[in-house]
């Protein structure tokens, strides 16, 4: 089992930035894919991007390329989503997911992810 908490959502203008933090626990921080998945109202859960294990190896949704930074700190149990330049359409709840699955990649689908955390909400206003 993995523990996962999320933070640092909030309400923000277009055009500005936030940090999201996930602690993770229960299980070695370092043996567990991560991933940051959104769900607007009214909307389908989508991947935003996702980090393994080592932390060398990124993947990111299209629409946020280029704006959001995933990162994960091994000894602090935590991965870090930075989003930057956000826009009204990034407003939704943002997921924490966690895997102990083999991944040559990090996996982008919902169903690829074992645990999840309890969300946290970024509201970006125009």
């Amino acid at each position: 089992q993995v523990q996962l908490v999320e933070s640092g959502g909030g309400l923000v203008q277009a055009g500005g930035s936030l940090r999201l933090s996930c602690a993770a626990s229960g299980r070695t921080f370092g043996s567990i894919v991560m991933g940051w998945f959104r769900q607007a109202p009214g909307k389908e859960r989508e991947f935003v991007a996702a980090v393994n294990r080592s932390g060398g190896r990124t993947v990111y949704a299209d629409s946020v390329k280029g704006r959001f930074t995933i990162s994960r700190d091994n000894p602090k149990n935590t991965v870090y989503l930075q989003l930057n330049s956000l826009k009204p359409e990034d407003t939704a709840v943002y997921y924490c997911a966690a895997t102990p699955r083999f991944m040559v990649l990090p996996g982008t689908t919902y169903r690829e992810y074992d645990f999840w955390g309890q969300g946290t909400q970024v509201t970006v206003s125009s």
